[in-house]
């Protein structure tokens, strides 16, 4: 038997759903908090800041609204990998990058937004977030994990973070084209995509600019 919601908690769960709308149709940045409050009809004018406090406290409940959903899909897909034999294949780490996120683009309950939302976030000069919960457990873990695949040149160049945000930014571009009726071919071509970023090798120029600028930090 289900228990009935409090009026404070759908109040908390519209202006929530209202943010994530908002957000994701015109930025995090392009939308008052005012807004907010007058999509979801709430009658309190600072009612979003009663229940979050400003933007960021809004960010951090979308955040942590849907990460914890992507954190279980990634740790079942990284349990799976520890469980082989042998060095995995960059395939099946590009897959457990991307898969749990790509879930959320069939997730009714704002998964769309929430990737638009976090591709922002995460494309930004320098990604703020209030709680370590803005990069995920599990997306620590799968840095871990995929450093063996990596050439050590790319690695010092940030290959790892090149293949996290091109996931976020073409998950946010399909979920902005929504609706489609199958994203598995979408998907799985992502997950191609990102392990060819992540065993790309590295040019000799490349390699040369990157020694040149480390010669110049060296004090």
């Amino acid at each position: 038997m289900s228990t009935p919601s409090s009026p404070r908690s759908d109040t908390r769960a519209k202006l929530l759903s209202a943010a994530e709308h908002l957000f994701a149709e015109r930025g995090v940045d392009a939308v008052s908090l005012r807004e907010i409050t007058r999509v979801a009809g709430a009658r309190n004018v600072i009612a979003v800041q009663y229940h979050f406090d400003d933007r960021a406290g809004v960010l951090t409940a979308i955040l942590a609204k849907h990460l914890p959903d992507v954190d279980a899909r990634r740790h079942a897909l990284l349990d799976e990998i520890d469980a082989t034999d042998g060095v995995p294949t960059a395939r099946a780490l590009a897959g457990a990058l991307v898969r749990p996120l790509a879930a959320k683009l069939a997730d009714p309950d704002g998964g769309p937004a929430f990737l638009q939302i976090y591709a922002e976030l995460l494309n930004r000069p320098s990604p703020q977030f209030r709680s370590a919960d803005g990069e995920s457990r599990s997306l620590r873990r799968w840095r871990t994990a995929v450093e063996p695949v990596i050439d050590p040149q790319a690695r010092r160049l940030h290959r790892r973070l090149t293949a996290i945000v091109h996931t976020a930014v073409e998950l946010a571009r399909r979920a902005r084209s929504a609706p489609h009726t199958d994203d598995r071919l979408f998907t799985s071509y992502l997950v191609d995509v990102v392990a060819a970023i992540l065993t790309a090798p590295v040019s000799a120029e490349t390699t040369r600019l990157a020694d040149e600028r480390d010669a110049a930090r060296s004090p």
